[in-house]
Parts: structure tokens; sequence; C-alpha cells
């Protein structure tokens, strides 16, 4: 166990490690966790014991799951502290989406980073849906042109992906309309079940497409709450549906992590009837989606094609607002 410890730096994408290479998992065991979507030892590394007992067919004990976890975690070198100045460096294989708008990369820091949540909230018509579409096609761009040169996954919750839309926008960046559809999966959400499933099959996929070559470097929720707040009514079911949300949100900055993707959710806003001067809307969702988003965005309608953005949160950026504005092309920065 120490050797392979010790040679991390040398494999750091683990591409030599398998599943079997970890104590207590043989053959079976580790064919049972494939099937369960936990294909690669960072899947494992960052899973919790509970979630490993309880696949179906593996049969093993919590305290078991925990030692293949902790196991992992040194294989994967992931679990430990480390100081500021690895964690720098580390922060510096985070890539960033244009999003069009030099005004809007700026408010952002550079555009829209991986391995963060970007949640988009608004009224209906703000431009949430757009946004996402436009950098769905702009992560596919060279990275001297703001890209990423990657795949992207679209969980469609409202039944609002629109192939045409981005035709337009791959033809306004000079890009093959077909080729950038080619580059996105998008799956149909109809409940929020389906919504979680659909996470872990888009780590499978994501690592069916990164052994063909294609690394997945956006994902994207086009809307976060729609089937939550549909389908858990009244005050009665809160506890139940932000405990599932939680698990959600998590899942999704999961992927973010392992695979250095960027999550973009969109969320829906509600008004309140308490507040009698400034901004009666907020996000839906509560405190779960506030604390675990990295990046709050808020969008709202202005004078016929522009948009207003605003950014309500984020870690290190101070708040602040651009003007951006969507045409027929897709986004562009107020001329």
């Amino acid at each position: 166990m120490v050797e392979k410890v010790e040679s991390v730096e040398e494999k750091s994408e683990l591409k030599n490690v398998d599943l079997e290479d970890l104590p207590h998992v043989g053959p079976a065991i580790a064919e049972k966790l494939r099937e369960a979507g936990y294909t690669t030892v960072e899947s494992i590394a960052v899973a919790s014991p509970s979630e490993l007992a309880s696949i179906e067919g593996l049969s093993i004990s919590e305290s078991t799951a925990a030692k293949i976890i902790a196991a992992a975690r040194k294989l994967a070198s992931v679990g430990g502290f480390e100081s500021g100045d690895r964690v720098l460096e580390r922060r510096k294989k985070i890539g960033k989406i244009t999003t069009g708008s030099k005004a809007f990369d700026e408010l952002l820091g550079g555009g829209i980073e991986t391995q963060a949540i970007t949640e988009l909230f608004g009224e209906f018509g703000s431009g949430k849906t757009q946004v996402c579409h436009q950098l769905a096609v702009n992560v596919q761009l060279p990275k001297e042109e703001g890209g990423l040169e990657g795949a992207v996954i679209v969980i469609d919750t409202e039944n609002t992906f629109r192939p045409e839309r981005i035709i337009q926008m791959a033809e306004g960046k000079g890009l093959d309309p077909q080729e950038v559809l080619k580059n996105i999966y998008v799956a149909q959400a109809y409940n929020s079940n389906h919504q979680m499933l659909l996470v872990d099959n888009a780590k499978e996929l994501a690592n069916k497409l990164k052994k063909e070559g294609k690394e997945v470097r956006l994902l994207i929720v086009d809307s976060l709450m729609a089937h939550f707040r549909a389908e858990y009514v009244g005050r009665g079911t809160l506890a139940d549906r932000q405990q599932k949300l939680n698990k959600h949100l998590h899942d999704l900055l999961r992927f973010g992590e392992l695979f250095n993707a960027a999550i973009v959710v969109t969320n829906q806003v509600q008004a309140r009837p308490d507040v009698f001067y400034g901004d009666p809307t907020k996000p839906v969702g509560g405190h779960i989606v506030a604390h675990t988003a990295t990046f709050r965005i808020y969008l709202k309608k202005s004078k016929g094609e522009l948009r207003v953005a605003r950014l309500i949160d984020s870690p290190h950026l101070p708040e602040g607002e651009a003007l951006f504005k969507i045409t027929e092309k897709g986004i562009t920065d107020k001329k």
C-alpha cells in the first residue's frame, strides 16, 4: 500500500490503478461497484461508507466500506490537509468558460469556473436558458478563445433545450453546428428522483467519453428546482425536500471536482409579499441552495435585447453588475 501511495504524483490521473488494487475489493465487489457507477478510485474516495454499504448485491459492512474508502483516499490523494500554496497550485488547474460577453466575464473574474456550482436565477424571460445554451457552445471553443475544448451534459427538467438555438449560436461563433450538437448530451428528467439518478448516469457517461478522448467540461441542470417545487408541497414536506436537494447539489459538486467540470444550474424565483421597498423576488430552494452554490447570479430583463447580470454571492469576488445582450447569434456585449 505504501508504495502505491508514494507513486500518486506519477499517476495523478490514476489511469493505472484498478478498483481491485484496493484492500477488501475482489473481482466480484469491483464489478458491483462499477455497475453502481463507482468506476474510478476517485469516485470511491469521495463516497460515504453508508453509500457503498447500501449498494444492492454488494453485501459489505459499513466498517469494511470505510476501510475501502480510506485506502481510496490515500491513492487519490484526497481528504487530507495541505498547505495554502498547494491549494493555490491546484486552483491553477481550474478552467473558465466565456459567456460571450466581456463585461459578464469580468463580473465573474474571467468566466464560469470549473469545480464550482454557478446558479443563474431570475424571472421568466430573464435569459437563464439562453446563457446555458451559449455556455454549451462556448465550452467547445479552443482555450485561447475562452473555451475548454470539452463536451457538455444537459439535464433538462422543463423541456427547454432547443437544438435550433444551438445551431444559431454555433454559427455565430464560426463553429460547425452539427459537430457542436454531437458534443452535447441531453437527458430529460421526469421527476426529482430521476433528476438525481441522472447525475449518476452523467458520471458513467463522462468516464466513457474520457476513454474515447473526450472530456466533459460542463454539466447543466435547467432547472434545478422545478420538480422539487412541484412534488413537495406544503411545510410538512419541506424537511424531506431539503434533504434530497442537499444530496443532489453535493452530487453535482462532486461531479465537478472529479471531472474538472463547471456545474451551471438555473433556478426559479418567488415573490416575497412582505417586501414593500426594493426587489420583492428571491430564488427558491432556501438556505441549502444558497450555501451550496459557489456563485449566485441574478438575471434581470432590461430594454429589448439587453439583460442585467448581478453577482449576488461569491467566495472571492465583489458584488457587481454587468449589462449584456441576447441576439439571434447569441450573447454579446452591449455595443
